[in-house]
């Protein structure tokens, strides 16, 4: 070895002399990369996780259940198993472990329904067969005997005296500070004095709001192949959010040790929050270790609504009081969300809809209550946005209704109000870093308009263009055009006490007479651009052209949850983190073979650019392949981001959240005040970023948030009735944005770095879906004179038919 080394070293002598400046890497921190999935998905090339294949698979399906609350009286798998092509047919009774439930915080959700079911479509039974068809149709065969149970759709009927519990007998850790046990968490938060100001506010303004159930909408369906290993473990391929949080959960119903159960992330087709509980990961994984084969799942739409949860649908009740200069005085509002039959991650919704339930405002005297509550309709947990969204809806209705009372400008009583750096929270946590909500609001407000009357062309009116589009409904009568505004805030990355951290490993070699960077994390890339940014990082701190991003598995430690806008935050900063560590090896290799080559090696600042060693006047040194010289520098690293603190259980003080995010929206639309149709004319934001690390892609992140809550605003709602049945579960009811409704959507950038985050950088993905609802919803108003407290916005609510 000690004669390879010196042969290694006698090569590596070699330095050019031909090159004294270093040229800077391309695709860097900062560039306008394009995706490398980019082109395969535009294309259709790209491999999604319904794409799996093994070729001895089976296939499996759900029997779920009917009812939104039943008892079950016995099930019978019989007729099923008799059919040919059937090779499993299993219930909770078929289940191998101790461990029966699962859950991201509270583990209340059985593999397969035990005694009861609590919501519609809750899984009973599970289904292997040669085909797929095969499968639906045993599953059809299973006789299940159901006997119905009064169902708990809202707060009145849950926290009744009588009210049925839909889990007796609670012993998670916040069922001793809930009022009633169909409570799953409750957070108040009160600072100051809200009576006290509220006899010094000249103007007081009440009002309750509500916000439908709206889902992810993803198009990529659940998928995932499970196959049996020869250890007597899985390898479980899936499309999901959280690859290491799906193994925590799986392997305990599964009776494995986490070790056993291997998972591989597979393509995902998109997922804002939708994948971050399981979905068919358990069954599929049940169904090959009794088969002994592969067996894949891919829902189908209809599946797929009853296959995630959704966002919690809320009541809220706010009241805002006010000087009459238009200063605030008190803020007091009352939340109620939804959770849905399982806790899924609603402790975490609650904290985040109280938390951020005042806005980006400052105000000194707050009283807040915010809860959840578990009731027979569908599970509600994670969604873009996570509790702030519907929170935002409200508190910027009420601002528009003060400003009306007041006869102020409402973009400028909220300006007069808005937060900035070192504002006090409602936690009382200390803004720390850049808050330019007045600015923004300021940029978004003095953005052009869009000319009016757009429709009107030398040949007429232009349809497309109007309310109602090619349906032809006006050629422009009746239709009148209104202006809003909304300004959000939202807290990044994992919160209250949670240890947030990313886990990263990076490989520096030489490759064919070029350095390349190897990059293994377990991130989940769902869509987000991650894969992008970690190569750029990459780039950046490594100074080579070539990166590799490995496939994303366990076999690395986590990356936690590709959710709360946290990824580049906090896997990018592990990726950097470790890239610094390769660097600082490298640059140690270069010191013990070229030291006594150039006295810089030992007295200058060295980079990594080009592909080559520099100083920080751009000297070239050495290349780094001649300083590799045949080794590999591998390198793990794990980084966490400051930590946080829990909430106070009874005041709600703390310093709760890492990071703020800040957009604002200014909407335009047109309405046909006749028929109650609406159109999006232009849906304008301005955001600080931080430091947009990949700007194009930072511009479609917002782009695309903005769409999901034009999508609350007027279309999108999960309709569940008064039996908690879900009436519209495809998306011939259920209704998404289109690029035909989707308006053009000008973005302003604003960069302010945060000095405590990687590069100065602040999570984009999220904040943009907060403040684009409400902004939609008061344009509408100002178009027609509704007060419109209710989302999504409905053509009925415009016309009162």
């Amino acid at each position: 070895m000690g004669a390879t080394r010196a042969a290694r070293t006698a090569r590596a002598t070699r330095i050019p002399t031909g090159l004294t400046q270093g040229a800077a890497t391309q695709g860097g921190v900062g560039a306008s990369t394009l995706r490398p999935d980019g082109t395969l998905k535009a294309t259709g090339e790209f491999a999604f996780a319904s794409d799996l294949w093994h070729e001895d698979m089976l296939w499996g399906f759900t029997l779920r259940s009917p009812h939104a609350h039943a008892e079950i009286r016995s099930v019978d798998t019989a007729e099923a198993l008799a059919q040919p092509g059937v090779h499993a047919v299993l219930t909770y009774d078929d289940l191998p472990a101790a461990t029966k439930n699962y859950g991201l915080e509270i583990k209340d959700t059985p593999a397969l329904a035990h005694g009861r079911v609590r919501h519609h479509g809750e899984p009973v039974a599970i289904v292997a067969a040669d085909h797929p068809e095969t499968a639906r149709r045993a599953a059809a065969k299973i006789k299940v005997d159901y006997a119905p149970l009064p169902v708990v759709t809202d707060e009145e009927s849950a926290t009744a005296a009588d009210a049925p519990l839909l889990h007796p007998g609670r012993t998670d850790h916040h069922a001793a500070h809930v009022p009633h046990p169909n409570i799953v968490h409750r957070q108040p938060i009160v600072r100051g004095d809200a009576e006290a100001a509220r006899a010094r506010a000249d103007v007081i303004v009440t009002g309750e709001y509500e916000v439908g159930m709206q889902d992810q909408a993803f198009l990529g369906p659940e998928s995932g192949l499970a196959v049996p290993a020869e250890d007597g473990g899985i390898d479980l391929y899936i499309a999901t959010q959280w690859l290491h949080s799906d193994r925590w959960q799986i392997a305990p119903v599964l009776g494995l040790p986490e070790d056993k159960v291997r998972m591989t992330l597979s393509g995902v087709g998109g997922a804002f929050g939708g994948r971050e509980d399981l979905s068919m990961q358990i069954h599929a994984s049940l169904l090959a270790l009794r088969t002994g084969r592969p067996v894949k799942f891919v829902y189908n739409r209809f599946e797929s609504f009853f296959g995630h949860v959704h966002r919690h649908p809320a009541r809220l009740r706010y009241e805002h009081g006010a000087t009459k200069d238009g200063k605030l005085t008190h803020v007091t509002c009352r939340i109620v969300l939804d959770g849905g039959a399982y806790a899924s991650s609603s402790p975490a919704v609650v904290g985040n809809a109280s938390s951020l339930s005042v806005g980006p405002y400052a105000v000194d005297h707050v009283d807040i209550e915010a809860l959840a509550l578990y009731t027979n309709n569908p599970p509600c947990g994670a969604m873009r946005g996570f509790g702030a969204v519907q929170a935002c809806f409200a508190y910027e209705a009420q601002m528009d209704r003060l400003a009306a009372e007041l006869g102020m400008d409402p973009v400028e009583l909220r300006r007069a109000n808005a937060m900035s750096q070192g504002t006090l929270t409602p936690t009382g946590q200390v803004i720390d870093s850049p808050a330019p909500v007045a600015e923004l609001l300021r940029r978004v407000k003095a953005l052009p308009m869009p000319p009016e009357n757009q429709w009107e062309t030398t040949e007429g009116a232009d349809v497309r263009a109007l309310p109602g589009g090619l349906s032809n409904t006006t050629h422009g009568e009746g239709v009148v055009r209104g202006v809003g505004y909304g300004v959000g805030i939202k807290n990044v990355g994992f919160s209250e006490g949670a240890d947030d951290y990313s886990t990263a490993r990076v490989r520096l070699e030489a490759v064919g007479g070029e350095p390349v960077a190897v990059v293994h994390t377990a991130m989940a890339e769902v869509g987000q651009g991650g894969v992008t940014v970690h190569a750029q990082i990459a780039r950046t701190e490594l100074g080579v052209a070539q990166v590799t991003i490995h496939p994303a598995d366990t076999r690395v430690g986590s990356a936690g949850s590709t959710s709360a806008s946290r990824q580049t935050y906090v896997t990018g900063g592990a990726v950097k983190h470790a890239c610094e560590a390769v660097r600082a090896e490298v640059l140690e290799l270069g010191r013990a073979r070229f030291g006594t080559y150039h006295p810089a090696w030992a007295t200058a600042e060295l980079l990594l650019e080009g592909g080559k060693v520099v100083t920080d006047g751009g000297e070239v040194l050495a290349d780094l392949v001649d300083v590799l010289a045949g080794d590999a520098v591998d390198v793990e690293r794990v980084w966490r981001h400051r930590p946080t603190e829990p909430f106070d259980r009874r005041t709600g003080q703390g310093d709760g959240h890492v990071q703020y995010s800040f957009a604002a929206h200014r909407a335009v639309v047109e309405v046909d005040i006749e028929l109650g149709l609406v159109k999006v004319v232009e849906l304008a934001c301005a955001q600080d970023v931080g430091k947009a690390l990949n700007p194009l892609s930072v511009v479609g992140q917002i782009q695309g948030g903005t769409t999901q809550g034009l999508g609350l605003a007027v279309m999108e709602e999960i309709v569940v009735g008064d039996d908690g049945r879900v009436r519209n579960p495809s998306f011939t009811d259920y209704l998404i944005p289109t690029i035909l409704d989707t308006p053009a959507i000008p973005v302003d950038i604003l960069e302010l770095a945060d000095a405590a985050a990687p590069y100065g950088l602040r999570g984009v993905g999220e904040a943009p879906t907060l403040s684009s609802t409400p902004a939609v919803v008061a344009a509408i108003r100002a178009a027609t004179g509704l007060p419109l407290k209710r989302v999504p916005v409905r053509p009925e609510h415009l016309t009162g038919t």
